[in-house]
Formats: structure tokens, C-alpha cells, sequence
């Protein structure tokens, strides 16, 4: 599974320990950017990431300061569905219920060592489709 990344200066902390919790698991981790803590615009390390996820084995991760502004960003892209999580409960459902490929972080709300517990959790899920799969398709527009 390809794993690509991107945040904006408020998430760039978070990143680069994410990327070090995932290579040590020996994931494929591709970093989109930013390159240091300079402030950038989140849009456009959103459509970065996004722009790369191309088949069900690919997922996302995107991290800013509210999760928000990203996470936004991030879905107005046909195919994405990107899941703003803040606890392993919702990073869980979020997989498990409406299939997303693209985890945001908010990383002013929540410590690196909790990410780390979110993120693992997101990439081990999978989707339950069932009921789910008609609700799923109907979110592209």
C-alpha cells in the first residue's frame, strides 16, 4: 500500500513523526510537502495528495492545524473521501462505514503520540460495504 503525505506548517511536526512511525513499519510513505515549517497554503498539498491516490490500495494523509481547512479541500475531488478524525473511534468508522482513502489530522487538537494510534488504526481498517456500498456511491456528484 502507497501511503502519500502532506500537511501545511501547522502539520509539518506532526508529518515528519508520522512518516517515521509508518517507515519503521516498513510502509511506502511518499512525502508531498511541505518541506520545513514555513507557512504554504494547505490547498495545495490537499490536491497533491489527492491528484496521487489513483486505486484502492493507495491512501492519504493530510494534517493542519484545524484538520478542517485540508480535509475541505481534499473532498472537492471526485473519488475522495477524505475523513477528518480526531479519535481512533472515528478514524475506525470512517474506513469502516463510508470507505474514505484520505485521513485529516487536526493538529493543533490532538498530541503526535495520539496521531500515531489514529493513523495505524485508519490504515488497518477496512471497508465493511453491505448497507454501506449504496451510500458510499452516492457521495460523487
Amino acid at each position: 500500500m502507497k501511503i502519500y503525505i502532506g500537511s501545511d506548517h501547522a502539520g509539518f511536526q506532526h508529518k515528519e513523526k508520522i512518516k517515521k512511525h509508518l517507515k519503521k513499519e516498513k510502509k511506502e510513505v511518499i512525502d508531498l510537502g511541505p518541506n520545513n515549517e514555513e507557512s504554504v497554503d494547505y490547498p495545495e498539498f490537499a490536491h497533491k495528495v489527492c491528484k496521487k491516490i489513483k486505486s484502492k490500495k493507495e491512501k492519504g494523509i493530510l494534517i493542519c492545524g484545524s484538520g478542517n481547512g485540508i480535509n475541505m479541500s481534499a473532498n472537492k475531488h471526485k473519488n475522495i473521501r477524505a475523513a477528518l478524525c480526531w479519535n481512533k473511534e472515528t478514524a475506525k468508522l470512517a474506513r469502516n462505514h463510508n470507505n474514505a482513502n484520505i485521513l485529516s489530522i487536526p493538529a493543533r487538537f490532538i498530541d503526535a503520540e495520539k496521531t500515531i494510534k489514529i493513523v495505524d488504526v485508519f490504515l488497518k481498517e477496512e471497508f465493511d460495504g453491505g448497507r454501506h456500498e449504496k451510500r458510499v456511491k452516492k457521495i460523487n456528484i
